[in-house]
């Protein structure tokens, strides 16, 4: 079954993240629970929006933290947990993505299995509202699957952005790290696929001749605005 907690990007509650994991590594398994709790709906869903395969997606999840497992004498405080922890997903996505290569793809029209025998949700409903409209058209299911068919039509890397940013809210900063490369190339491969997104799907709504959203350059620099795909 797909985790059911807290998606990231809520502040959390108790200790840091990287006080949790030296802990965790001085012997507190309670420390190592919460870790999971906190992060593990934001990894499943990256995974699963990765490799498009819930049953595959649960067995990456177990990995990623079996390597957490493993690797926790070796954690070093300087490295911010959240991004450690999303670049050995990342790793272990862009190694499954290079063996499903030489498999079949899905059927995009196929449904997406969700909890409880529920039908999956969609990446659409998952987006916040201000950067993608949740109207009534945004719910037909031909959108869904014009929506799924456009994200994965996405040039690898701003694919990648992209599912970082929306599915597991990481900033750009966070996600600069991730995948190690500057946060203003983040920035440009998110908006690239935003444009690309907009060239798709902008039909649908009516306004394919507005300029798509740039980055937002406020405080913090890891917002989007204005996007409506």
């Amino acid at each position: 079954m797909a985790p059911s907690v807290q998606t990231p990007g809520a502040a959390p509650d108790g200790p840091p993240d990287a006080e949790l994991m030296l802990s965790f590594a001085r012997g507190d398994a309670r420390a190592f629970e919460i870790l999971v709790q906190r992060h593990q709906r934001g990894i499943y869903n990256f995974i699963l929006r990765s490799v498009r395969d819930q049953s595959r997606s649960e067995e990456l999840l177990q990995e990623v933290f079996l390597r957490v497992v493993r690797a926790k004498d070796r954690y070093e405080r300087t490295a911010k947990f959240t991004t450690w922890i999303y670049a050995i997903a990342r790793n272990l996505c862009v190694d499954e993505s290079r063996r499903a290569r030489f498999r079949d793809h899905k059927s995009l029209d196929a449904k997406r299995p969700g909890r409880d025998g529920e039908e999956g949700s969609n990446l659409l409903s998952r987006m916040p509202a201000k950067e993608v409209p949740t109207d009534e058209a945004a719910e037909a299911p031909t959108l869904r699957r014009r929506m799924r068919a456009a994200i994965e039509a996405l040039p690898d890397d701003q694919r990648e952005v992209f599912l970082l940013r929306q599915v597991s809210g990481l900033s750009f900063r966070e996600i600069g790290e991730t995948i190690g490369v500057p946060e203003n190339t983040v920035k440009s491969r998110m908006r690239y696929a935003l444009e690309k997104l907009r060239d798709h799907l902008g039909d649908l709504h009516g306004d394919a001749s507005a300029k798509p959203a740039a980055a937002h350059k406020g405080s913090g620099g890891d917002r989007t605005e204005g996007a409506h795909v």
